[in-house]
């Protein structure tokens, strides 16, 4: 069962620093020294909102994971 909570990441070596996540969800992302996005706690609470900025990264580095079962949100297991 999903919680309300997602553990949400931002793959460093896979971010290109186009800073749609920090302008998108501001509370959720920020931007590092370098212009890196990074999530701004260690879990967040499971919203459409970061969902989207996770589905509209354009490389895909913003991965979900439930924050209790660790079960993927996004990109989806297949």
């Amino acid at each position: 069962m999903m919680t309300d909570r997602w553990k949400v990441t931002v793959d460093p070596r896979t971010c290109v620093r186009t800073g749609l996540c920090a302008a998108s969800a501001p509370k959720e992302f920020e931007l590092d020294e370098r212009g890196q996005g990074r999530v701004t706690a260690d879990t967040l609470p499971a919203s459409e909102e970061v969902l989207e900025v996770a589905e509209s990264c354009p490389i895909e580095a913003i991965s979900i994971a439930d924050a209790d079962t660790g079960e993927a949100v996004f990109p989806p297991e297949s």
